[in-house]
């Protein structure tokens, strides 16, 4: 068995160059099949009637005319008479006919009747809630009481808040499912989970998941919300199933924003104390938010965040139930929230301190996990945006002339990012050819590359050399695409499997080299014996002694509880600083220049890598300055679940992003550890106090819009 460990530094070729991805082309002129883009001979279209209320009970449900419409060939009512319905948005019936314009005459001929029922959208303030709210106890550690009245400690207090979100996939949720026999069901879906969705499917539709064969070629994004069929996709099956004919459902923009998910509120109130010359003595916060009908919130393990062992602690947390959709991971799911309100607290007690933000945090890397990581990471970070030259207190930014004000702001973050378990098949072929087959999926980070410069790196070959086929579930099974565990899942497995199979050739080249297997090795495609370069066959000769038989090895990655960490591991840190530009006069929020240095261990290919955290920082720009899911108290109901007025950043709002991956031996050591979602855990928090830093006063609640920058300019009386 060969020893399972990526090549030294100096022998790469491949691992570690920068790439561009093996399907850019096909994206970039449009032949890349999105589940959007799959039409069946024969298809139905599918729409759903959904409820217009917040909490309503369903009275009566009449689907005769619906049934009766021209085209329409088959109905099914998702939710009966009598069912108790919690957000607006909720799906109630579903139908399917020969053309999108016949399915929507048929969701206009039902008739529905509903009792509206009183309903709770207000998340923000706990005192209100009611019997909404859900406490969930209180935490203790060491004597908070007692540390707070210590005379030689600086006290904090203060209220923060992040508000629900949602994942805005360019692709919306959908799926085209196809019954190509009684029991054999194909399922196109848009989905992070390929191996993973026959096994959600197999109760509802009473057939064996090894029927079921699920494809994804390609994913106009997921961001945590698409691990699953949902029920749409599920109802899409049955209607297939009823009409025999192939039934596509894709999610209209409003059924997406209203239904498939959003990502949890959180708001808290927070009291810290530091002695004068600036370490963390006690924190103290009550925190709370909504996670929609359920009434959970954010883990209470995530506040304090990164700062976690400060000796005197008291959190309590609430969930409150609210009629505002369900909750669906977002990106590094409870982090952001957690940053946000930690962060945050942290960069106001520092400014009470009269302290150099990168200072205060530098004190106070004792209390968190990775004190030498976070170190390098904060000198590093404000090399790049310029800190020495640029950072003044609040009152000076405050103070200085003119209503444009500059400031900075810092952040950190973590996250486990520890590879999934996958299996793959690594094919050599007597022709040359390789083929690397895994049940996975690309959303857009550049596994098909990754995958393709593994086993070119390991059989000395070029990245074009190298097919790559996955997106169906008919391969061998791997993770969901979550958690950034992916790279390391498929890209270990894919090693591992490498290796083996070089094994087995080594085993059929030998005796024509008259050598021993154990006494061969690849290098720069060509099979030779070490230390005899002279004495080699190129790949294509080597593979030619296959005869008719292709090798085929398996190359499984055991997953995150194994153990075995060989080629790759978790735990990475993060340091984000951003600068800000803000005009007091009209509340704007304009980003000017934003650093993200990001520890993600072994780098396969610094340019995927790279596009992946700017693409994360981006989306945290967003959710910093203008994303937010705005509910109507009144009716319960969500006000802007379009593209419209849900709003997103746009290319002029970004300003300009460095990156900065972290490298070297000790990184290297890791393995290869998951970066595509850390990155957009900081920005809030750092955009936030940046902001505050511009404008002296502490704007409480991201998104950091106009209105709320005046309202808190207002609240203090001007700037400070």
């Amino acid at each position: 068995m060969p020893e399972y460990k990526w090549p030294d530094a100096k022998e790469r070729r491949v691992i570690g160059k920068s790439y561009n991805r093996t399907d850019g082309v096909e994206k970039a002129s449009g032949k890349a099949k999105y589940t959007y883009d799959i039409n069946r001979p024969g298809m139905l279209w599918a729409k759903c009637l959904i409820c217009p209320y917040a909490h309503a009970k369903i009275k009566k449900i009449d689907i005769s005319a619906a049934e009766a419409t021209p085209g329409v060939k088959g109905v099914i009512v998702i939710q009966p008479e009598g069912t108790e319905i919690k957000w607006h948005g909720d799906e109630i019936v579903m139908l399917a006919a020969d053309t999108e314009e016949h399915a929507m005459d048929g969701i206009r001929a039902i008739k529905i009747e509903y009792e509206v029922l009183a309903h709770v959208v207000n998340d923000r303030d706990v005192e209100k809630a009611g019997e909404a709210a859900k406490p969930a106890g209180e935490k203790v550690t060491g004597e908070p009481d007692a540390a707070f009245k210590r005379e030689d400690v600086v006290t904090v207090e203060g209220e923060y808040g992040i508000a629900v979100i949602t994942h805005c996939c360019l692709e919306s949720h959908g799926v085209v499912a196809e019954w190509t026999a009684d029991d054999q069901l194909t399922f196109y879906c848009s989905t992070q989970n390929v191996s993973g969705i026959a096994g959600q499917l197999t109760g509802n539709l009473k057939t064996p998941a090894s029927n079921i064969n699920t494809i994804c070629q390609h994913i106009g994004g997921g961001f945590g919300s698409k691990f699953g069929p949902e029920r749409h996709g599920m109802i899409a099956a049955q209607l297939a199933k009823k009409t025999g004919k192939p039934v596509k459902m894709m999610l209209d923009r409003d059924h997406e924003l209203l239904s498939l998910g959003s990502r949890p509120s959180a708001f808290a109130k927070i009291k810290m104390a530091a002695t004068k010359d600036g370490v963390l003595v006690a924190w103290e916060s009550k925190h709370w938010g909504t996670s929609g009908p359920t009434g959970g919130t954010i883990s209470e393990g995530v506040v304090p965040y990164v700062f976690r062992n400060i000796p005197n602690l008291r959190t309590n947390l609430t969930g409150i139930a609210t009629n505002t959709g369900p909750q669906k991971a977002w990106r590094a799911p409870n982090h952001p929230q957690g940053a946000a309100l930690t962060m945050t607290a942290l960069a106001d007690l520092a400014a009470k301190l009269k302290m150099d933000e990168v200072e205060f945090f530098k004190k106070n890397l004792k209390f968190t996990g990775m004190p030498d990581v976070y170190a390098e990471e904060l000198d590093i970070a404000a090399e790049l945006i310029g800190w020495k030259k640029k950072w003044k207190q609040r009152s000076e930014n405050g103070a200085a002339k003119g209503p444009l004000k500059r400031g900075l702001g810092i952040s950190m973050h973590t996250w486990g990012g520890t590879p999934h378990a996958s299996t793959q098949d690594i094919i050599i072929n007597p022709d040359g050819s390789v083929v690397v087959q895994v049940g996975t999926q690309d959303l857009g980070t550049g596994t098909r590359t990754i995958l393709a410069q593994v086993a070119a790196e390991t059989f000395g070959l070029e990245v074009k050399d190298i097919k790559v086929n996955i997106g169906d579930s008919r391969y061998k099974a791997s993770g969901g695409s979550g958690g950034s565990t992916t790279v390391g899942g498929v890209s270990s497995a894919c090693r591992r499997g490498c290796l083996d199979a070089a094994e087995a050739l080594f085993e059929k080249v030998a005796p024509a080299l008259e050598a021993k297997p154990e006494d061969l090795e690849i290098v720069a495609g060509k099979v030779r014996v070490k230390g005899k370069p002279d004495k080699s066959l190129t790949w294509k000769q080597a593979c030619a002694k296959l005869g008719m038989n292709p090798i085929t090895a398996e190359g499984k990655q055991p997953g995150p509880n194994s153990g075995d960490h060989k080629l790759a591991s978790g735990g990475v840190g993060g340091v984000q600083i951003a600068e800000v530009e803000v005009d007091i006069e009209t509340g704007i929020v304009r980003m000017k220049e934003f650093v993200a240095v990001q520890d993600q261990g072994l780098v396969l290919n610094p340019k995927t890598c790279e596009s992946q955290i700017l693409g994360a920082v981006i989306m945290g720009i967003c959710a910093a300055i203008c994303e937010e899911k705005v509910m109507d108290p009144i009716t319960g109901r969500t006000l802007n679940p379009d593209m419209e007025f849900y709003k997103l950043a746009g290319i002029g709002d970004i300003g300009n992003i460095k990156v900065h991956l972290m490298g070297g031996p000790k990184y290297d050591a890791k393995g290869v550890v998951g970066n595509g979602e850390p990155p957009a855990i900081s920005p809030m928090a750092a955009i936030s106090n940046a902001v505050a830093n511009a404008i002296g006063v502490r704007v409480p609640t991201i998104p950091l819009t106009a209105d709320q920058v005046l309202a808190a300019l207002a609240k203090k009386g001007g700037v400070a």
